[in-house]
């Protein structure tokens, strides 16, 4: 089973991008959650898994239409992972003001899932919501707070009415981050609001894993 992971920073993880290196196996699925993910299902479950990752760090969902037919179609992956919203919400207000209520994210994303099933109707779907801690955020006076904090609660609404329509495994992350700021704070698990920190990492790769595991019938 080929597994792909698409989506922006939190997915690429520093990885090798270009074609002459991907086959340097110690660098071609990055250092984030898909590492985690990948390394684990791999150990437990040997040659029953492929992995690839084609997330690119500062991606919205502009730029996966550009690069999907490369990306993902060509791929043609049997189960597709994604997460992508941050820089959609991120973007300067210059260029997003217009999609605060998130229905250009949600345009963009119904044409990335009906290519992807068009080319693969039996293709399996695991959208994860996007997630951010927008009050830790630095560079505040780019996109003021209250913007950004109704876009951000806008595209997780869109993200799962999404995954509700293409059948898709929807995993909820916000809450679950909000949650863990009672163990430690909130820069402990997103260094900069944004981005996770080994332990963020861990924690998403953990949540995606249980729900592999039920998805797929894995044993454990």
């Amino acid at each position: 089973m080929k597994i792909l992971f698409q989506g922006d920073s939190i997915t690429d993880g520093n990885r090798y991008k270009d074609k002459q290196t991907r086959w340097d196996k110690n660098h071609q699925i990055g250092h984030s959650y898909a590492f985690i993910v990948s390394g684990e299902l791999s150990m437990l479950y040997p040659m029953r898994f492929e992995f690839v990752n084609r997330g690119i760090s500062g991606n919205r969902t502009d730029e996966l239409i550009i690069r999907w037919d490369e990306d993902t179609i060509a791929e043609n992956p049997d189960l597709l992972i994604v997460l992508v919203g941050t820089n959609d919400v991120n973007c300067s207000v210059e260029n997003c003001a217009y999609d605060v209520y998130g229905e250009r994210y949600y345009e963009n994303y119904r044409k990335l899932l009906i290519r992807a099933r068009k080319n693969n109707k039996n293709l399996k779907i695991i959208i994860i919501e996007p997630f951010a801690f927008i009050e830790e955020q630095e560079h505040k006076e780019t996109v003021p707070y209250e913007f950004k904090k109704q876009k951000m609660a806008n595209v997780q609404a869109k993200a799962r009415q999404i995954a509700d329509e293409f059948n898709a495994v929807f995993i909820p992350m916000q809450q679950s981050f909000n949650e863990l700021k009672n163990l430690a704070p909130a820069k402990y698990w997103l260094w900069d609001g944004i981005h996770p920190t080994e332990a963020g990492h861990f924690h998403i790769a953990k949540t995606l894993i249980e729900v592999l595991r039920d998805m797929l019938e894995l044993k454990k």
